[in-house]
């Protein structure tokens, strides 16, 4: 009896370890393996039905009536007048952020706040541009496209560089964040993707920068080139392929796709390359700036900067910017736009103070950049940008001032509230499927399950949504 009594527990509880490998098999067979791991499946389908009511706010807009033709609201006066508002709103929420270490001489420059402000203000003026049909602003307007496409091949080449990430992932979160909402929305509205043409010229040109770095980082780990040399070789043979193309018959391939297109490549054929050369400089201006304005403030070499940036932006001007037929200045841009641009750096980095401050409306402004470009068409204009909604009664090409300017505040406050949340979802959806690729290539090679029987589970996003 004793002896039986021993060995009487046939059924026992389970251990805690062996629980959770029991779940582990259980949630294996349930989930059949592939999307093991995966957290992010009902946030991205909730982000999908939310970019499905935006397409919907998006096509209605598109085709709101009463309008009138945009041609008739050429306005200069309101342009500039805009931009003065848009100044006063700059000045009333600009913000100082001195360093943790106050004794830190390391000065920060083109901060990513400051970049956000500086897309902010060039997307404003964009818009403003489009919807007053302000001809004359124009050769500044395309100063201002080829700073966007030269922020790619900047922005990109100091992640690649520093980072070395050229994985899969890295990809498809780039490819989601600039392509997945245009696309969609061009497919909703009917337009052409040449309309979003800022779009193609971005995704060539992160393309273009990782390669560039690809082939740098291969030199210097591969054939032993040190750190400067595979870069220089790197970037020059990149200008070789760009001349190769861009200074030939073999652009017109482009023509395959349309004759918009063909012209915008051509416009920006060299900004993201030029912003590569700027990324790889970045180190020695960086090094530049802590000893202008990391100790001591040198005066002279401050108003020097400014007195340069000044005379660089004259140069542009008064060489080229001032020309009022497009068709002249357009083929000399691509290679002057350049001195613009540089000329406003300067000027806008040129104290530890002005590194350290800017202005939080600008900042809001230049997040949302990409969202408020697309919908501008179909929300803040409409019938593929040809016309302008009238939303209050009275706000027609012949409506009051007083009217029309309203028209325009209302129309502008639910364009950008929609982009505010366009960007919301797109970044949702970027996050959730950069995930899932991270997942799909675990599980491929095993890793989830066996995360799973050590109890160890992804249980936050790889990758967070970056790039405006």
């Amino acid at each position: 009896m004793q002896r039986r009594a021993k060995n009487k527990p046939l059924i026992r509880s389970l251990t805690p370890l062996e629980m959770n490998t029991s779940d582990a098999s259980d949630m294996k067979e349930n989930n059949n393996g592939i999307l093991v791991g995966w957290k992010g499946g009902k946030e991205c389908v909730m982000a999908q039905l939310k970019v499905a009511a935006i397409l919907l706010i998006a096509y209605l807009g598109d085709r709101w009536e009463p309008s009138y033709p945009r041609n008739d609201n050429h306005n200069m006066t309101l342009f500039w007048l805009g931009h003065v508002v848009l100044g006063v709103a700059a000045i009333a929420t600009w913000t100082h952020t001195p360093p943790r270490d106050p004794t830190s001489t390391r000065v920060t420059l083109l901060s990513r706040p400051q970049t956000e402000e500086w897309k902010g203000w060039m997307q404003f003026a964009f818009i403003m541009y489009h919807y007053y049909r302000a001809w004359s602003a124009y050769n500044w307007i395309r100063v201002f496209v080829s700073s966007y496409v030269w922020m790619t091949g900047f922005g990109n080449f100091l992640y690649f560089d520093k980072k070395k990430d050229f994985s899969l992932e890295r990809v498809v979160s780039m490819v989601i964040r600039i392509n997945y909402f245009p696309i969609l929305l061009s497919l909703a509205t009917g337009v052409s993707l040449d309309l979003y043409y800022v779009v193609p010229l971005h995704t060539e040109g992160f393309f273009m920068t990782l390669v560039t770095c690809w082939v740098a980082i291969k030199l210097e780990e591969k054939c032993g080139m040190s750190y400067w040399k595979s870069r220089i070789a790197a970037i020059l043979i990149s200008l070789l392929v760009h001349i190769g193309f861009y200074e030939t018959k073999a652009v017109d391939f482009l023509l395959i796709f349309s004759k918009e297109i063909h012209f915008r490549f051509q416009a920006d054929k060299y900004s993201a390359w030029i912003g590569i050369v700027c990324g790889a400089l970045m180190k020695k201006l960086s090094e530049y700036m802590s000893w202008a304005y990391g100790g001591e403030h040198k005066t002279g070499v401050a108003w020097t900067q400014r007195f340069v940036g000044a005379g660089l932006i004259s140069l542009w001007y008064f060489g080229f910017g001032y020309l009022g037929d497009k068709f002249v200045y357009n083929p000399v841009h691509p290679y002057v736009f350049i001195l613009a641009l540089v000329g406003w750096l300067m000027i806008r980095n040129s104290s530890k103070y002005l590194t350290e401050c800017h202005s939080t409306f600008l900042e809001f402004l230049g997040r949302n950049t990409l969202e408020t470009y697309v919908l501008q068409f179909h929300l803040f204009m409409n019938h593929s940008v040809q016309h302008i909604p009238i939303v209050i009664p009275g706000s027609g090409p012949d409506g009051h001032i007083v009217v029309k300017s309203l028209n325009m505040l209302l129309c502008g406050t639910i364009f950008v509230s929609v982009a505010v949340l366009a960007r919301k979802v797109t970044v949702t959806t970027q996050t959730t499927v950069t995930d899932l690729v991270i997942v799909l290539k675990r599980n491929m090679k095993g890793e989830v399950a066996k995360d799973i029987e050590d109890g160890t589970e992804m249980t936050k996003p790889i990758m967070k949504g970056e790039m405006s």
